[in-house]
């Protein structure tokens, strides 16, 4: 009989590992002392503790390993249990991958510019959100405030506002006029529809997103950086975008510097 740390040394695992494995019934030992309460082993169990290790190494839980050595799983059930860990695998290294690029990206980014970006860019799994919204073009960009106005008059009888005001830009570049614009604002419950108040779920999906901390005239910059994120990372946009406008104070001001907003394009991989 080997005691549990000559064992411990033999099998290359702890003496913690060797007790969880004892309180799980994976690997009991074949003796415990009734006055001193040591485990004793057995050569024969080092073949047991390395089919353990051998499945661990795969992937497999502890939990899944259990039934295998009380011969409770066919060869198939085997079979499809690894092939879902393969999956699983590959799922990770397809996300590491794709991390491997976001790396690089930054690493070009640094090479060429003079200064690092205050914008960073996250992929946002972004849920449907119940909004009601005014849809119109109109004659600018600065110009989607009075949208809002007439939104809020409108939802101003009843008490269902979330108050996240959110614009969705539907032109698909860049317009000196002719602005196609949609003002929302976040429901808790919906209201009535109008002939100009549209009450909807505000579609969700992958979002590629940045956070501007600054002026309104300068949410450009906060746009290029994300454009430009998303040509580096290969990425296209697959729908119109948002302005979130987390933070701002009353009277609204361009210049503004105090203010939080957010911008969201919905992207896929190219």
């Amino acid at each position: 009989m080997l005691k549990i740390g000559d064992f411990s040394r033999l099998g290359q695992v702890s003496v913690d590992t060797l007790r969880h494995y004892d309180t799980l019934g994976l690997l009991r030992p074949i003796q415990v002392d009734p006055f001193t309460g040591y485990r004793y082993y057995s050569f024969h169990q080092l073949g047991q503790l390395n089919r353990i290790l051998a499945l661990k190494d795969l992937g497999l839980s502890l939990e899944q390993i259990g039934p295998m050595l009380e011969g409770e799983v066919s060869a198939e059930q085997l079979k499809g249990m690894l092939k879902l860990k393969r999956a699983e695998i590959e799922e990770h290294i397809d996300s590491e991958h794709e991390r491997l690029a976001r790396v690089e990206a930054r690493l070009r980014e640094i090479d060429t510019e003079a200064t690092l970006s205050k914008h960073d860019v996250i992929i946002k799994n972004v849920r449907p959100q119940l909004v009601a919204s005014i849809r119109r073009v109109i004659p600018g960009y600065d110009k989607v405030i009075t949208l809002f106005d007439e939104l809020i008059d409108y939802l101003s009888p009843y008490d269902v506002i979330q108050w996240r005001a959110i614009t969705v830009w539907h032109d698909e570049s860049y317009r000196e006029h002719d602005v196609d614009a949609e003002a929302a604002i976040t429901l808790k419950t919906p209201v009535p529809e109008t002939a100009t108040v549209k009450v909807y779920d505000l579609p969700g999906g992958s979002m590629a997103s940045t956070v501007h901390n600054g002026a309104y005239n300068k949410l450009y910059q906060a746009q290029n950086a994300i454009n430009a994120w998303i040509e580096a990372n290969g990425y296209r946009i697959s729908g119109p975008g948002r302005s979130l406008y987390h933070y701002a104070q009353e009277p609204l001001r361009d210049d503004d510097e105090t203010y939080v907003t957010e911008i969201q394009l919905p992207v896929e991989k190219t």
